[in-house]
């Protein structure tokens, strides 16, 4: 965990979620106590239709709530889409952009992306950049080359505001894969530097995340690593009591 930066557990549900998961952010809300509270930010990103539900509970206490992708423009005819700014409407605070299921599956550019972190900005939301590699480009020695041109093209010149950049190798995403510690070393290590040479004592401040079958076995290990400020968690974000864990093992 990278020297003062206070920790950041993001939960992406995906997909999934009805009415009835309000229970498992009631549980995740009632068991955040102040001691972790104090440790580490907690934020829950469910699907689109649960936003104000969840915002709604989640009203008054700890817990923040995010969306899982926004529209770049502020309104028009772009059917099925929503924008940053019905986002932060609907009581959100955050929202991930450029997932790799939303590059890979909604082909989305380097250049999409940038233009909706700068729409979360505009809407005054936190934006959460996903960059990593495939295993193909892992394979083919490419993981730093494809990460770094991803944050180069993927993160506005100017920063208004807040950014956290959420380290996903696209291999380890629901595979029950993770990388070893020194690899994601390596590349939280490349990613810092990066940004302080390009926004100087401002990069040290963005918190990198790290993410890709994130589970309470491995949370500790994981989250001890140099420049891990926290983590994007999906399939255990579903749980309260696994994602209430890896929150637990930020602060180990």
């Amino acid at each position: 965990m990278a020297g003062n930066l206070r920790p950041l557990v993001a939960g992406n549900w995906k997909m999934n979620g009805l009415k009835a998961s309000t229970e498992v952010l009631r549980a995740i809300i009632n068991d955040y106590d102040a001691a972790l509270a104090g440790r580490v930010d907690l934020l829950v990103c469910p699907p689109a239709t649960l936003l104000t539900a969840f915002a709604d509970l989640a009203q008054g206490h700890r817990v923040a709530i995010g969306a899982q992708d926004c529209h770049s423009e502020l309104a028009g005819a772009f059917t099925g889409d929503i924008s940053a700014e019905m986002i932060a409407d609907a009581g959100a605070a955050a929202v991930i952009v450029g997932h790799s299921e939303r590059r890979a599956g909604h082909g989305e550019s380097d250049a999409d992306i940038c233009a909706k972190a700068k729409a979360a900005w505009r809407a005054g939301l936190l934006p959460i950049v996903c960059v990593g590699e495939t295993r193909a480009q892992r394979d083919a020695g490419q993981t730093l080359a494809v990460v770094e041109r991803q944050v180069a093209q993927s993160v506005p010149d100017t920063l208004p505001a807040d950014v956290v950049i959420a380290y996903e190798p696209v291999w380890a995403i629901g595979t029950g894969l993770t990388p070893t510690t020194g690899d994601v070393a390596e590349v939280h290590g490349a990613i810092r530097r990066q940004l302080v040479a390009r926004y100087g004592g401002q990069g040290e401040s963005i918190r990198l995340l790290y993410g890709g079958s994130v589970k309470p076995s491995n949370a500790a290990e994981l989250m001890a690593v140099e420049h891990v400020n926290g983590a994007l968690v999906g399939g255990a974000s579903l749980f309260a009591a696994d994602f209430l864990a890896i929150a637990r093992g930020c602060c180990g």
